[in-house]
């Protein structure tokens, strides 16, 4: 099963959730923030350990047109990897709306505003 890494924005943190359990639920091993970001940890560092673990990075795209600095950094963080040759893939999914950035938009995203469960399978699916 695959090592994913969900990048999301905080306002989605419950839909982001929800979104990992499944994917826990389908076998995958699922880094998320809120469950491993402790108190006292470097929160660098644990996203640089959990990107470089990972062999997916779903992009949650958002209804929320906040800025996110920290999710674009771990976008561009696997697209750089991707483009060195590594073994990573960013699958973007809508999750509760939004529009994928300008180098991602030939990309096939899942959407999960339109159908939870027909997105859910189809990130499932190219997880493999």
């Amino acid at each position: 099963m695959a090592n994913v890494f969900l990048s999301h924005r905080g306002a989605d943190k419950v839909p982001a959730e929800r979104l990992a359990e499944a994917l826990r639920d389908d076998g995958h091993t699922v880094w998320l923030d809120t469950w491993r970001i402790q108190v006292g940890d470097s929160i660098i560092g644990k996203m640089n350990e959990g990107l470089a673990g990972a062999t997916f990075l779903i992009l949650c795209l958002s209804s929320d047109t906040s800025e996110a600095p920290w999710m674009d950094r771990e976008w561009m963080a696997a697209l750089a990897s991707q483009l060195e040759g590594a073994d990573m893939r960013v699958l973007p999914a809508k999750l509760t709306g939004g529009v994928l950035p300008a180098i991602l938009r030939d990309v096939k995203y899942a959407d999960l505003v339109k159908d939870w469960q027909v997105g859910v399978d189809a990130l499932c699916k190219a997880l493999g």
